[in-house]
């Protein structure tokens, strides 16, 4: 069990340097967003990672330990990802750089679902009930940030490929109300 217990304390210090890192990355994601709900769907996953870091704070405490991350180089790599997305988005229509913003935040959500699955399957194993709680609420929201996404992603699809097709401003007006 000692064993696996410093499994999920490692695995619970890279999620934590991840969520720090997404708090300095949302502001940045938010700001570029050109779609109002893309905006605030940004802002309120930023709210609810900070909320996760305070969890994550207190799931150490309940396992006895310093809360204190380790780097996760993997969270590292999909910030850089999201910053060049910005940056190329400064070049593309709105529409696109939007769906590209998404792209890259669900790729984000997709490591810390898997993050936490994991870390939660640890703290079910060990018997850390305080722990596997405090997991499986943020993996809910996490798993909820991404649907949003997909739902402010499906109408933005749907106005790009009519607009491919030659759709007149009139028709991409109706797929925007």
């Amino acid at each position: 069990m000692a064993n696996l217990k410093e499994l999920l304390i490692e695995e619970l210090q890279d999620l934590l340097h991840a969520e720090m890192q997404l708090t300095k990355a949302l502001p940045q994601m938010a700001q570029a967003a050109h779609n109002p709900k893309l905006k605030e769907a940004f802002e309120k996953h930023l709210a609810q990672t900070e909320t996760h870091v305070e969890r994550l704070d207190k799931a150490f405490e309940f396992l006895g330990q310093k809360s204190q991350p380790k780097p996760c180089r993997a969270m590292a790599g999909l910030v850089e990802e999201g910053k060049e997305v910005i940056e190329e988005g400064k070049q593309k229509d709105p529409l696109a750089a939007d769906l590209a913003l998404i792209t890259a935040a669900q790729k984000v959500e997709h490591y810390e679902i898997s993050g936490y699955g994991s870390a939660r399957s640890l703290a079910r194993l060990i018997e850390a009930r305080e722990v596997s709680h405090l997991l499986d609420h943020t993996l809910g929201e996490e798993e909820a940030a991404d649907f949003l996404l997909t739902s402010v992603a499906k109408p933005l699809l749907q106005e790009a490929r009519l607009a491919e097709m030659g759709a007149t401003e009139a028709d991409l007006e109706l797929v925007r109300s």
